[in-house]
């Protein structure tokens, strides 16, 4: 039996949550979970239990998934070795015939059974459905990487986006799971970063949060030290990090969704640990959250915003208030700069 101090940080945890839940009722989140967060029956079933607490709170929910691993040990139980540049896959024909077996069968099909499973009312789509994207296959494009160029194949660059669908869908009461396999015009199937769809769903549908599940804690500026987690950024110290080198191959891309995201209008992009327990939760009902949150500008955001709260709760539910007064860098802090000078889990 629980004891009284138990159900009572039980209530206050709640109690806590309500102006967060009041904040983002109606709003829409678009989540994008990596195959690699997607690795097991549980580490699903513990995904989807938090994206039923935001549906049961009010929050329209897109779930955009991925599949990477996946396909990498199909590919190779076919005897084919996957091949990335830049972090990005080149994809050839056995390559997307993969991809559509991964993402728009085995992947998407596992979570809608886990949504049927919980009660969470769920459809499946992707980006071929109902004009969703169009894209266009991607050219022959310089990698600074390696020097060269590089021809990615049948992977498409989006051209276009038709959220009618997924609006359809969310004023209905369901949540869309979504697999970023698409086509251009002539209907030809081309495999798209998930991260990128992600970012360009956020973008159309007015989405309050684009947030990136993955096997990080969230951006690191030593890629091997977790330690070194970066928790506020924004666009100018996303750029300084890649400049200095701190993203590992896997985080390019998904630099570069965020920044599309945070241009194409969205307001804030979470990024983190798909492992951690209810990481979802922490991150969206905390102030103090647990991975990296990237904005435009952290010096654009109100004084309001910025003003610590009485009691260390956010001045500003969701916005961009510390828990406490900021510690004093070790070294001067430029504007733009990884942490911009905040403390760890500022302004979730």
């Amino acid at each position: 039996m629980k004891d009284v101090g138990q159900r009572s940080a039980e209530a206050a945890t709640l109690r806590h949550a309500i102006p967060y839940i009041r904040l983002f009722r109606g709003k829409t989140f678009v989540l994008k979970a990596g195959g690699g967060t997607l690795a097991s029956a549980a580490a699903i079933e513990a995904l989807l239990a938090q994206v039923e607490v935001f549906h049961q709170v009010g929050i329209r929910t897109v779930l955009v998934h991925g599949g990477g691993p996946q396909s990498n040990d199909l590919a190779r139980a076919l005897g084919a070795e996957p091949r990335f540049v830049a972090g990005r896959r080149v994809t050839d024909a056995r390559a997307l015939e993969v991809a559509t077996l991964v993402l728009n069968g085995d992947v998407n099909t596992r979570l809608l059974a886990a949504c049927r499973k919980i009660g969470l009312p769920a459809v499946g789509v992707s980006g071929v459905d109902a004009g969703l994207i169009v894209a266009r296959r991607r050219p022959p494009v310089p990698v600074a990487e390696t020097g060269g160029v590089v021809d990615y194949g049948l992977v498409g660059d989006i051209e276009a986006v038709d959220p009618a669908l997924l609006e359809t869908l969310l004023a209905a009461g369901l949540v869309p799971v979504v697999s970023p396999l698409s086509a251009d015009r002539g209907g030809g199937l081309l495999n798209i970063n998930a991260d990128t769809v992600a970012a360009a769903l956020a973008a159309r549908l007015g989405a309050e949060k684009l947030i990136l599940l993955t096997g990080a804690p969230g951006i690191l500026e030593r890629p091997d030290d977790p330690g070194s987690l970066v928790s506020y950024t924004d666009l100018a110290g996303l750029a300084a990090l890649r400049a200095r080198g701190c993203l590992a191959s896997g985080m390019l891309p998904k630099a570069s969704s965020i920044e599309a995201a945070i241009r194409g209008g969205v307001p804030r992009v979470h990024i983190i640990s798909g492992e951690l327990p209810d990481s979802l939760l922490v991150e969206v009902f905390t102030n103090e959250g647990c991975g990296t949150l990237v904005v435009a500008d952290v010096h654009a955001l109100s004084p309001a915003e910025q003003a610590p709260a009485a009691g260390g709760g956010p001045a500003v539910p969701g916005g961009a208030a510390p828990a406490q007064e900021p510690a004093a860098p070790a070294a001067p802090v430029a504007r733009g700069a990884a942490t911009a000078g905040l403390p760890p889990g500022a302004g979730r």
